[in-house]
């Protein structure tokens, strides 16, 4: 897919995936626009990188204001590629806890919410966008990269909300990637394992230090450029579709 002279909408770019993605693609060539909820990390990013790119609030669960970010990547140009990698909160508790207290259906269906319906938002959107778009090679007028989770496939002690979503991500790939392939718009979905952002909360020597032993090869936590390279591969490459690729280092979670 040929970025140059088009734009590209990253939700969740003002983040760590985000960010390192949002300047992968303006390398690339594209008009990016930082879709996120984070004002003043997304801001740094505008002025840091320039009128390439363009920050604009967005909330995914709202409808009008995915519509809002979306209307304002075509105003950059066609929007050919997109990539959904929010984050947001899970709760980390088991389903029935000690005191045989079930967890809280609000909590996971906000959980949901954000990562599932949300992306769900971006990606019929953003694809409705691309239908309009004149064709490139083999027809292709977009592509549309979701973010899901190794949790998705193993989810570990307390992730409950957090693995069903992701794991409703995942489900949601190759029917889209069937939906969509009549306009000649590609779905993929990336499933990172474990990788050091900011989201931690910690310096990254603490973080490596922790979790980087129990990754098989390399011993290492992930770094974000490595999840924005698969990104823009994904990007490159018109015959990925319809499938969901783990980048974990062969990490998979116990109990």
């Amino acid at each position: 897919m040929e970025l140059n002279g088009a734009s590209a909408l990253v939700t969740g770019g003002a983040g760590g995936f985000g960010e390192a993605t949002v300047r992968r693609l303006v390398k690339a060539g594209a008009q990016v626009v930082v879709a996120d909820m984070a004002e003043d990390k997304g801001k740094a990013l505008e002025d840091a990188l320039g009128s390439a790119v363009r920050f604009v609030p967005t909330d995914v669960t709202d409808e009008a204001s995915v519509d809002n970010a979306i209307a304002a990547a075509t105003e950059l140009g066609p929007l050919r590629a997109t990539v959904v990698v929010h984050g947001g909160p899970a709760a980390g508790k088991r389903i029935v806890n000690r005191k045989g207290e079930p967890y809280p259906v609000e909590t996971f269906r906000r959980t949901v919410e954000i990562f599932l319906t949300g992306t769900y938002h971006v990606l019929s959107k953003a694809a409705a966008a691309m239908s309009k778009n004149e064709p490139l090679d083999s027809g292709q007028r977009g592509v549309v990269i979701t973010t899901a989770s190794i949790a998705g496939f193993e989810g570990q002690v307390g992730q409950s909300d957090y693995s069903a979503a992701k794991g409703g991500v995942i489900g949601l790939t190759l029917t889209a990637a069937r939906d969509l392939a009549p306009v000649g718009v590609r779905v993929m979905c990336i499933a990172p394992g474990t990788f050091f952002t900011p989201a931690y909360r910690m310096s990254e020597e603490e973080a490596q230090a922790k979790w980087g032993p129990g990754v098989p090869n390399p011993k290492r936590m992930g770094h974000a450029d490595e999840y924005a390279k698969l990104a823009l591969q994904i990007v490159d490459n018109d015959y990925l579709n319809g499938e969901t690729i783990r980048i974990d280092g062969a990490l998979r979670f116990n109990i």
